[in-house]
């Protein structure tokens, strides 16, 4: 398995834990946090805190996700292909035919009145 494989995976580790983590908080400030008390700062646990980790885990998710896909980026093995463009391939371009000849007389007569 290389390391572009690798890289994959966690990528994909990454990603689903970014949506996991983001789809638990509330774009109202709720989120997780208020279902622990419901908005209060009397409790013991901290909801502020909560919010804090969430807020900080979505930040560092989306950091380390960036992070991966540049490292991805160096890690393909490109040594054994070639740079040419295979959409491009020359060796089996036809010429075809032009509907007209462009060899014969396209004059238009002239009118006469």
């Amino acid at each position: 398995m290389g390391s572009f494989s690798i890289l994959l995976i966690l990528i994909v580790i990454v990603a689903f834990f970014l949506v996991v983590v983001i789809m638990v908080q509330n774009p109202k400030g709720g989120g997780l946090s208020s279902s622990f008390g419901g908005g209060g700062t009397q409790q013991l646990g901290g909801v502020q805190k909560t919010t804090d980790f969430l807020d900080k885990s979505t930040w560092f998710l989306a950091i380390f996700l960036i992070a991966l896909i540049l490292a991805s980026n160096f890690a393909i093995d490109n040594s054994n292909e070639s740079l040419e463009s295979k959409a491009l391939n020359t060796e089996e371009v036809e010429t075809q035919a032009l509907p007209f000849d462009n060899s014969q007389d396209l004059s238009l007569p002239l009118k006469e009145d």
